[in-house]
Order: structure tokens, then sequence, then C-alpha cells
């Protein structure tokens, strides 16, 4: 893994937790702010996916009471 380039969601403003994410070819990494030592990894492909899903509210059953 080469030195990655952190972003954080343009959503965060200056707030100090938030999810950043970085990308060195096809892999994407995510990692929480306030704890960049756990990372994740996933193709962007998967992530892409992931994300337009989630948009779509393809994931709203597994947080109603």
């Amino acid at each position: 893994m080469s030195q990655l380039n952190w972003q954080k969601s343009s959503f965060s403003g200056d707030r100090a937790d938030c999810v950043e994410i970085a990308s060195d070819g096809d892999r994407a990494y995510i990692r929480e702010s306030d704890d960049p030592t756990t990372i994740v990894t996933t193709t962007r492909t998967k992530l892409h996916t992931w994300i337009h899903g989630a948009k779509a509210g393809e994931f709203d059953h597994l947080t109603e009471a």
C-alpha cells in the first residue's frame, strides 16, 4: 500500500470524528478518523455499489425497530 491520500466527506464540515476514504488503484480504504489504525479494505466497484444501495434505501430495513 502506497502513501494514501485520505479524504473526508464534505458533509462532515470541520468535525474531527468522521469517516475517511482513500483509494489506491482498484482498492478502496475506509477508516474512522478517531481510530485511524483500523482500516476496512474493499474494491472501488463494491464501495460504489454499496453507496448507491444505501442512497436508494436498500438497507433501511436494518434500522427499523
